[in-house]
């Protein structure tokens, strides 16, 4: 029987349209609900990865908790199916106003608290709640217009939400990410969430409520969409505190690349700061000193030719041009927003020294794992420079490979040096030794060096140090040219006692890392 105390008799059954249509109208619901419901869960996995580090982990607690609260939902639900219409349009409304306001939550969490780890498991599990009750009380909807066997109805119902999880997949990266941002694009979401979804359902059974009940469902609709009209209209300038607090200084550019979160803070050196997903990549009073010994250790030798893998913002390139006698400079990053930074503004192309407007640069946007792989056998490097976002970053686990480094050395000279970032050995030391295990595993002979960095303000994003391989097809040693041009941090000093510090702390033992056995993500 269904509650009397919000439906009406549910005989018989009165519907604005025919039973065919009204079909087709729940089946629609399905749809925008199963849409909304993965944009909302790829918000969730994007957002911590970015806040957290690891998208593996990440991405496996968020589904992993989202699940399990399904499964949760759909049992909750049972209680709600003699009410099935009052009980959908209010989880609908739930479910926008925490799907929407979740990555507002997570992101206030983290800037404010300097924590998101709790805050992503409170939204996994309540967004995953809502979403396990829809099904069932869907189910109920559709048997209500018209009874059929519950295998048929199973396979509709299934069907329009698997189409929708599809489009809300797509839509994600493709649409809502680049053109609307994390924020205003979950915002959105819960707009078309409690709009299309469960104002349909309210329209198309609204023969089946009370008129309380239905003002009341009415209400809560609109308060949800003024809540995230709201948002919407704060989230710039939300966005611009929590940036504030997050980094600290004046934020001047912030934008969501394709690839990646890119934050510049300062106007110019000694002030500029520039931070790729949260990580601090250039900038303070010391700034010079992870460009100067990614580089400059691999150029005591020939160096007519260099390969940059990532530099687009062409710092690297920058020291590579202080030696006269490089001919050629090929830089390939595989985000254009970073590389337009690199050219167009003020102050990073000052930081820069211009590089990537010098007639001796060739930069292609494209992915360095692809460039390698289609470069011809015969063009060959002296000198090729990996400068790539931090293994410990599950994206950039395939740039750490066997596979990856057997392509680059087969684009290397005879004579010529490879140089990783294969990040901080003090931070992750597995994941620095299991680098240099993948790249003799390909054989190279390596020489590891440590070099210690700054430590960031209150409020900033850490870097302290760094360490790099050199690695090369007779046994290298990390050492400076004799023509090396006057250099800010690094000297001949501190590169030996890099290389000591590096060999100090040797793990060995270690399986190489491969593309179908990644193993140097969240090493620790």
């Amino acid at each position: 029987m269904i509650d009397q105390s919000s439906l009406r008799a549910p005989t018989p059954l009165r519907l604005p349209v025919a039973a065919g249509p009204a079909r087709i109208l729940v089946l629609a619901a399905v749809f925008i609900c199963a849409a909304c419901g993965l944009v909302y869960e790829l918000e969730l996995v994007a957002l911590a990865s970015y806040l957290v580090g690891d998208s593996v982990t990440q991405a496996s607690v968020v589904l992993s908790v989202m699940v399990f609260a399904m499964g949760v939902g759909s049992l909750l639900a049972k209680r709600l199916r003699c009410a099935a219409v009052a009980g959908f349009v209010a989880v609908e409304a739930a479910l926008a106003l925490v799907g929407g306001l979740s990555v507002m939550a997570l992101y206030a969490s983290f800037a404010w608290l300097g924590q998101s780890r709790p805050a992503m498991a409170a939204c996994a599990f309540a967004i995953g709640v809502l979403i396990g009750a829809e099904v069932p009380l869907l189910m109920t909807l559709i048997q209500r217009i018209r009874r059929q066997d519950a295998g048929g109805a199973v396979a509709d119902l299934f069907a329009a939400d698997y189409v929708g999880a599809l489009v809300g997949g797509l839509a994600f990266p493709f649409l809502l990410l680049p053109s609307l941002g994390q924020l205003s694009g979950a915002l959105f979401t819960g707009a078309v969430n409690v709009a299309g979804g469960g104002a349909l359902v309210l329209w198309l059974f609204r023969g089946d409520l009370t008129l309380r009940a239905r003002s009341w469902l009415l209400v809560a609709n609109a308060v949800v969409l003024a809540v995230l009209a709201g948002a919407a209209v704060g989230a710039a300038p939300f966005e611009r505190a929590a940036q504030q607090a997050i980094y600290g200084g004046d934020v001047r550019v912030a934008r969501h690349s394709a690839v990646q979160e890119i934050v510049l803070t300062g106007g110019a050196w000694p002030s500029l700061r520039l931070y790729l997903d949260g990580r601090l990549r250039a900038g303070g009073l010391d700034g010079f000193r992870y460009d100067e010994g990614l580089v400059h250790p691999a150029m005591a030798g020939p160096r007519s030719r260099v390969l940059v893998l990532g530099g687009g913002d062409g710092l690297a390139a920058r020291e590579v041009l202080r030696y006269a006698d490089v001919r050629s400079v090929t830089v390939v990053d595989p985000d254009a927003a970073l590389v337009r930074l690199g050219r167009s503004d003020p102050g990073l192309a000052a930081l820069n020294h211009r590089a990537l407007r010098d007639p001796r640069v060739r930069v292609v946007v494209g992915d360095p794992f692809d460039w390698v792989r289609t470069l011809p056998r015969y063009d060959h490097y002296d000198v090729i420079l990996a400068d790539l976002p931090d293994p410990g970053i599950s994206r950039s686990a395939k740039f750490y490979s066997e596979e990856f480094y057997g392509l680059t050395g087969r684009a290397l000279a005879a004579d010529g040096r490879l140089v990783v970032h294969a990040g901080s050995p003090s931070v992750s030391p597995r994941g620095y030794w299991t680098v240099d295990a993948t790249l003799r595993g390909v054989g190279f002979h390596t020489a590891p060096y440590w070099i210690g960095g700054p430590r960031e303000g209150r409020g900033a994003p850490r870097a302290t140090d760094w360490g790099f391989l050199l690695a090369a097809r007779t046994p290298p040693v990390p050492r400076l040219a004799a023509d090396a041009p006057p250099l800010r941090s690094l000297t001949p000093a501190l590169l030996r006692s890099a290389a000591r510090t590096a060999a100090a702390s040797r793990l060995g033992g270690l399986p190489p890392s491969t593309l179908m056995r990644p193993r140097v993500s969240g090493a620790g």
